[in-house]
C-alpha cells in the first residue's frame, strides 16, 4: 500500500521512548502551563525571590585547650644523671644551662631542688638556710693555689676549676691568684661569725659574714681569691687589681660567678665582695653571663633576701 503523501513531512520522532501521556493528563498539564503564563508579574517575581534550599553543614567543635609542656624530669637521661649525682649531665639532659634555668623558673622541674646542698644549683642566702644546718660536703680536695688561711679545701670539681682559672690568668698576663678561704664547716662558721660580731657589731657582721648554717663556704662551692705577687694580698685589697678585673670578666668560663657584686646588696644582703666566687658549673655560669644576671636569686626567679627571717 502506497505511503501517505503527508508522511514525508511529518516531524521526526523523539528519541526518548516511553508511553504516551493519557489525554486527561496532557490536558491538565497544558492548563497548568497556561495559568502560569497568565499569572501576574508580581506572583512570578515573588516566586523568583524564594530562597533556594541550602545544605546545612555541621562544624565540629574545636578543642582550644593548651598542650601541657613536657616535663624534663620524666626523661630517663635526667633521672639517671640525678641518681648518679652528675649535675653537669642533668643540666645537659634539660637541654643546657638556659633551658634548665627556664624550667626551674617556670616550675616545670619538680625533680630539681634549689635547697639541695649537694647540687651545684643550690641557693643559700639569709632566707634560705642549709638543710641540714650542719651539712658537710662529701669529697674535698686541696685548693691548688697559694693559701692565706688554713681553710684550704673545696669540693673536688671546684678545686679543678679554680686551678684551671688561675693558670689561665697567668697565661693572660694578669698575674697570680691565691686563695683566702674555701670550705668552712658549721663549727668554723660559728667561730668566724662571732669574731665579726665582736669586731663590728651585729649589723656590721651580718653585712659581711653569714650566720652559721647560711654560708656558701659550708657547701664547699665557694672560694675567696686574692691577688698575689711576691706575696698574696688580703681580701679588701683584691678589688681594682688586674686579677680582679680579669676574674670579673672571665670567671664564668670556668664555672664561677662573682656572687656578691656591687649594686646587689638590696637582693643578697651583703656588701660587695669581688673576691667571693661561687661555683655553679660551666653550663649555668654561661647562662648566667649570657643573660646579664647579677644575683643568683634573680637568675632562679627567687625573692630577694636582704635580711634574715625572724
Amino acid at each position: 500500500m502506497p505511503e501517505s503523501p503527508h508522511a514525508q513531512h511529518a516531524a521526526p520522532r523523539s528519541p526518548i521512548r516511553g508511553p504516551a501521556l493519557p489525554i486527561g493528563v496532557a490536558v491538565t498539564a497544558i492548563g497548568i502551563l497556561l495559568s502560569l503564563a497568565s499569572a501576574p508579574a508580581s506572583s512570578t517575581h515573588e516566586a523568583s525571590r524564594m530562597p533556594e534550599p541550602v545544605a546545612v553543614v555541621q562544624v565540629p567543635s574545636v578543642d582550644v585547650g593548651s598542650t601541657p609542656a613536657a616535663d624534663p624530669c620524666a626523661e630517663a637521661s635526667v633521672q639517671e644523671s640525678l641518681a648518679a649525682g652528675d649535675d653537669a649531665a642533668t643540666i645537659a639532659g634539660f637541654g643546657g644551662g638556659e633551658a634548665f634555668r627556664a624550667a626551674v623558673v617556670a616550675g616545670n622541674a619538680p625533680c630539681i631542688s634549689l635547697s639541695d646542698p649537694a647540687r651545684v644549683w643550690v641557693v643559700v642566702n639569709k632566707a634560705r638556710p642549709l638543710d641540714p644546718a650542719d651539712y658537710a660536703p662529701g669529697a674535698l680536695a686541696d685548693v691548688p693555689l697559694q693559701m692565706t688561711t688554713a681553710s684550704g679545701q673545696v669540693r673536688t670539681d671546684v678545686a679543678t676549676a679554680v686551678g684551671d682559672m688561675a693558670n689561665a690568668a697567668i697565661e693572660a698576663g694578669v698575674g697570680r691568684l691565691g686563695a683566702n678561704n674555701g670550705y668552712r664547716s658549721y663549727g668554723l662558721q660559728v667561730t668566724t661569725y662571732e669574731s665579726h660580731v665582736r669586731d663590728q657589731g651585729q649589723a656590721g657582721a651580718d653585712a659581711g659574714s653569714a650566720r652559721p648554717g647560711h654560708s656558701e663556704h659550708q657547701t664547699g662551692l665557694a672560694v675567696d681569691v686574692v691577688a698575689c705577687g711576691l706575696g698574696c694580698g688580703g681580701l679588701d685589697g683584691f678589688g681594682g687589681t688586674t686579677q680582679s678585673d680579669w676574674v670579673a670578666a672571665h670567671a664564668w668560663e670556668y664555672g664561677f660567678i662573682v656572687r656578691y657584686e656591687d649594686g646587689g646588696s638590696g637582693v643578697t644582703g651583703y656588701a660587695p665582695e669581688p673576691w667571693h666566687l661561687r661555683y655553679v658549673g660551666r653550663d649555668l655560669a654561661a647562662a648566667y653571663q649570657a643573660g646579664g644576671f647579677h644575683t643568683l636569686e634573680e637568675f632562679f626567679g627567687l625573692p630577694a633576701a636582704p635580711d634574715y627571717l625572724p
